[in-house]
């Protein structure tokens, strides 16, 4: 259950039994994903990229960036797990796996948000074997203080602290996902 409270200037919500306050607007949103397809338009624009969006928290942040997108591009669709509650397990579990349509092309994976960076490296390891050209990592939010991978996003939309979050697409145990703006958990 997601409950409201409107105080001044910003939004606390309850989602289950966990307090957030909205620290990313829906606006600041759409003017960060307008600006990374902009970025992506120009850097790719006599190409044919493989956008590999991965499910299921970045199905907002994609559906928003491919409206945006005039190049000559394909989507396709990746479902990896590694959140139990609140917490990055350190198990990562791939429930959708990339198609060998990536040989020989550039690939831009879509991420609604890069935490420790064990999922990408998990599945970079994955795309690799396809033969991508190139492999661009995207993401609309990056936690570069918990960040300990061996890729580090190409295209980042905000950095922002170690706080759990939601909304947008990220969800706390299943809940939130539909919220059109990012909140920070309260303490």
């Amino acid at each position: 259950m997601i409950t409201f409270a409107a105080c001044y200037f910003f939004m606390r919500i309850k989602v289950s039994d966990k307090h957030f306050i909205r620290s990313i607007s829906a606006e600041q949103i759409e003017e960060k994903v307008t600006g990374l397809a902009d970025q992506i338009n120009r850097d790719f624009r006599n190409t044919n990229p493989l956008f590999l969006s991965v499910l299921n928290g970045s199905f907002m942040f994609t559906s928003d960036l491919m409206k945006k997108i005039t190049i000559n591009c394909e989507l396709q669709f990746v479902k990896i797990k590694s959140y139990v509650g609140l917490h990055s397990t350190t198990k990562v579990k791939t429930l959708l796996a990339p198609s060998q349509e990536a040989r020989g092309r550039t690939v831009i994976v879509l991420e609604d948000i890069v935490d420790s960076g064990q999922t990408l490296d998990m599945l970079l390891d994955q795309i690799h074997p396809f033969q991508p050209n190139d492999i661009k990592l995207c993401t609309l939010l990056y936690k570069p203080d918990n960040f300990r991978g061996k890729h580090a996003p190409d295209y980042v939309g905000f950095e922002i602290p170690p706080d759990f979050i939601v909304g947008y697409g990220l969800d706390y145990n299943g809940l939130g996902r539909n919220l059109p703006e990012i909140y920070t958990i309260t303490k």
